[in-house]
């Protein structure tokens, strides 16, 4: 056994979190977008370099920091969501929504807040979701990839949960950063140099 791992997937309602997370458990997607009804926990088995690990997947549907763009509530106390005790975080916005960016930008703060002085710093990948809507997105994508990997010492990737592009990618070097996390490296990175061939896989 390689250990357990535990993740949490946050950003604005309607992104595309849980959509991210059931094509790389399922394989499947919905077609017809259905709000989460609070948070869910999903507790796969994953196969990584030749190893085993337990993975604790936390869909964080519903919350973030203040008033989101869609009206939600606050952010839940910290504790309730154990962002003390999660090992890397995925940080989902819509490439078409700059107002979902915004979102991901405060929880990056509110995770930073939050992180206990002395704790190991978590890796945390912003993810641009529904790379299949290019043609309309806010901004482009090197300069936002730019901004997140300099300015937020984050890393960055962009998928399609909806044909399924990058989705295996993404928790495949979210994975290894994590895994990799005590060495003397900037995360920012850490992630980049993920991006070799890797056999992830679910059990």
């Amino acid at each position: 056994m390689g250990g357990s791992l535990r993740v949490a997937v946050l950003g604005a309602p309607g992104v595309g979190k849980t959509a991210i997370i059931r094509q790389f458990l399922f394989g499947d997607y919905p077609e017809r977008h259905r709000p989460t009804d609070g948070p869910r926990l999903y507790r796969p088995a994953v196969l990584l370099d030749g190893a085993v690990y337990d993975l604790s997947i936390r869909d964080g549907d519903g919350a973030g920091p203040g008033q989101s763009p869609g009206g939600q509530e606050e952010w839940p106390d910290s504790k309730d969501w154990s962002l003390q005790d999660t090992d890397a975080f995925v940080l989902v916005y819509d490439i078409c929504s700059p107002d979902s960016f915004d979102y991901v930008k405060a929880l990056r703060q509110r995770i930073a807040e939050t992180r206990p002085a002395g704790a190991p710093e978590a890796p945390i990948l912003v993810v641009g979701n529904k790379r299949d809507r290019q043609r309309l997105r806010f901004g482009p994508r090197r300069a936002l990839a730019a901004l997140v990997r300099r300015g937020w010492r984050c890393g960055y990737l962009e998928c399609s949960a909806k044909y399924n592009w990058h989705v295996l990618r993404l928790f495949r070097e979210l994975l290894r950063c994590a895994l990799v996390r005590a060495r003397p490296a900037h995360p920012a990175l850490r992630l980049q140099g993920a991006l070799h061939p890797a056999r992830c896989s679910l059990m």
